[in-house]
């Protein structure tokens, strides 16, 4: 209802999972806006786990993960999950295990028409995170096969990870099923830092992005208070 009242069209979820489905599926009936995306979840965050998909031996967790995503968003009617990845090694056991997993949620995904995404995370906001590149992410969706499975681009994230970013998204839009934004370096509102959204986001459009953009940023004091970038927009 907040975000309704704030001026926004969507909205996007990290963990409902603790919110029963049916009581949020009235709040966007309500509203009406659409749920964009959810997250499988984490694991264990005591043990510093930052999902399980690329996980050797957590196969049967992550799918179960997956499983649960799933069905939340079936319930609500969200059409993205967001599959988290984990902290690995990066080796080829990690690779496999993400590719098997993600292979399991496309065939899921395909049957209820959603979409599976995933998304290279920075280094200093989580450390060892599996996928840690636009192009690691194209090349993962490539070997899989599926038109399921898009990446989540989300600039905060990239222009840490490597810059560039819209020669990158420009490159990989193909691929791209999400945008999310954030100002760099403090993950903050978007009218401030090193990236220019303002003019960039238009650029998006104009290169044939048609999604949303998300804003998932942590405001300076207050959501409210922190809202006033929305004008620029």
């Amino acid at each position: 209802m907040a975000a309704h009242n704030a001026g926004f069209n969507a909205v996007e979820c990290h963990w409902p999972y603790d919110c029963d489905p049916q009581q949020l599926k009235a709040v966007l009936d309500q509203t009406g806006l659409p749920m964009l995306g959810l997250n499988t979840r984490r694991g264990d965050l005591s043990a510093g786990e930052n999902g399980l998909s690329a996980v050797p031996g957590r196969e049967e967790e992550a799918r179960a993960h997956i499983d649960e995503a799933v069905g939340y968003a079936s319930a609500i009617g969200c059409a993205n999950i967001h599959v988290m990845a984990g902290v690995t090694d990066q080796s080829k056991a990690a690779d496999d295990a993400f590719q098997e997993n993600l292979r399991y949620a496309a065939q899921i995904a395909e049957t209820l028409d959603l979409s599976i995404l995933i998304e290279p995370l920075n280094h200093r906001d989580a450390p060892s995170y599996h996928l840690q590149s636009v192009e690691a992410a194209t090349k993962t969706i490539s070997a899989i096969g599926s038109d399921r499975i898009k990446i989540m681009f989300d600039f905060y994230h990239i222009q840490i990870l490597q810059g560039d970013v819209l020669n990158r998204f420009n490159s990989h839009l193909p691929f791209i099923g999400h945008v999310q934004i954030a100002s760099v370096p403090e993950r903050a509102e978007p009218d401030r830092g090193e990236l220019n959204y303002v003019n960039l986001i238009p650029a998006l459009y104009e290169a044939g992005y048609q999604g949303y953009i998300g804003a998932e940023y942590r405001p300076v004091s207050d959501t409210d208070s922190g809202l006033s970038w929305l004008v620029d927009y």
